[in-house]
C-alpha cells in the first residue's frame, strides 16, 4: 500500500464516468445518497441496493429531480440477512458489467443490547462486515468481467478508538454498541485491505480500496427533500460543531474518489485531507487493520459465519 502524497483532485470536478455501472449498499441515505449522486452527475448508472425499496425509490426520484438525465437502478439488499445478500448479488451478477461495488451499507446506531440476526450472527458485525463479505464472493465473477473493477469498503475513524479482541469477533463476551460499532469497521477496513492482496495473489484483474468519511453529520448536509431533512434544531447544534465536521456530501469525497481516480492503486486507502474533515487525500490506516495475523482471523471468522468461501491465502 502506498500514500504517496495528496495528489491533486477536485471532487467536485470528476472524470467522466459514462457507460460505468456502481453498485452501491445503503444507498438511500446519508453517504451512500451523495456518494450515489456525485457518481450519477459524472455519468455513472448507479444502482442503489438498498434494504427497504420504499426509500430507495426516493432516492432515486430525488436523483433523477437533482440530475434528470440520471441512469438509476434499484437492487432490494439487507446485508443483515445472507439470504438477501444472495438474491442481491444474483441480480447485480446479472448486469452486463460491474465497475466498482461500493459496501457502505451500515448499523451506525448500534442497539444497546446484544441482538442476533436471522442467521444467528452479531447485527452489528453482520450488517457491516459479514453480509459485505458474502456480497463480494457473490458478485467476484462480474467484477472480473469488467476491465478495471474495483470494490471499496467504508472505513470508520471508529478504528482508533478501541482494541479488538480477535477471539471474541461476534462479541459474545463483551458487547456494548459502540465496541460493537468500531470492531465491525476495523473487520470492514482489514478485509478491503486483505481483499486486495488476495485478489492479487490469485492473478486478478479487480482492485480493492477503503475510503473512511471523517466526521460527517447529517445537521451540516445539504437538504434533499425525502431523503435529508434535519430539523431546524438539529441544523442548529450541528452547526455549532462547523469547526470540526463536515456535511455527508463532503464525507461521500473519499468514496468517490477511490471508486474513480484513474491513479489510485488496490490497497490504498483515502479520508479527509485533516483527519475529521477536508479534501479526500490518500491515508495511512492504523495498525491493527494492516496486520496480516489479524486479517487472517477475521477472514477465517467471516467464511465461517458466512458460510462463503472466498479467495484462498497464498
Amino acid at each position: 500500500m502506498t500514500t504517496r502524497g495528496s495528489r491533486h483532485w477536485d471532487p467536485e470536478r470528476l472524470p467522466s464516468q459514462v457507460g460505468r455501472v456502481v453498485a452501491i449498499t445503503g444507498a438511500n441515505a446519508g453517504l451512500g445518497f451523495f456518494t450515489s449522486l456525485q457518481l450519477a452527475r459524472a455519468g455513472a448508472r448507479v444502482v442503489l441496493a438498498c434494504r427497504d425499496e420504499t426509500r430507495a425509490e426516493t432516492a432515486r426520484a430525488a436523483i433523477r429531480r437533482l440530475v434528470p438525465e440520471a441512469s438509476v437502478d434499484v437492487v432490494r439488499i439487507d446485508t443483515s440477512d445472507l439470504a438477501s445478500v444472495g438474491d442481491a448479488a444474483l441480480a447485480l451478477s446479472a448486469l452486463n458489467r460491474l465497475d466498482v461495488l461500493i459496501t457502505n451499507a451500515g448499523v451506525v446506531h448500534p442497539p444497546r443490547e446484544r441482538a442476533l440476526t436471522g442467521d444467528g450472527l452479531e447485527l452489528v458485525g453482520a450488517t457491516n462486515h459479514f453480509g459485505h463479505f458474502a456480497l463480494v464472493a457473490g458478485v467476484i465473477d462480474a467484477l472480473e468481467r469488467t476491465p478495471g473493477a474495483r470494490v471499496v469498503t467504508l472505513g470508520s475513524l471508529a478504528t482508533r478508538l478501541v482494541r479488538l479482541d480477535v477471539d471474541d469477533l461476534q462479541l459474545e463476551r463483551r458487547y456494548t454498541g459502540w465496541r460493537a460499532y468500531a470492531q465491525s469497521k476495523i473487520m470492514a477496513w482489514s478485509f478491503g485491505l486483505e481483499l486486495d492482496r488476495r485478489l492479487r495473489a490469485s492473478g486478478l484483474g479487480t482492485r480493492a480500496l477503503v475510503a473512511h468519511p471523517g466526521y460527517s453529520i447529517t445537521g451540516r448536509t445539504p437538504i434533499v427533500r425525502g431523503v435529508n431533512e434535519p430539523g431546524a434544531g438539529q441544523r442548529f447544534v450541528d452547526n455549532l460543531q462547523a469547526s470540526f465536521t463536515q456535511g455527508k456530501d463532503r464525507g461521500a469525497w473519499p468514496t468517490v474518489r477511490a471508486a474513480v481516480d484513474a491513479g489510485a492503486e488496490g490497497g490504498e486507502s483515502f479520508g479527509p485531507r485533516f483527519f475529521i474533515k477536508g479534501a479526500p487525500v490518500p491515508q495511512m490506516p492504523v495498525g491493527v487493520v494492516r496486520d496480516r495475523a489479524t486479517a487472517t482471523a477475521i477472514w477465517t471468522e467471516s467464511e465461517r459465519a458466512t458460510g462463503v468461501r472466498l479467495l484462498s491465502a497464498s
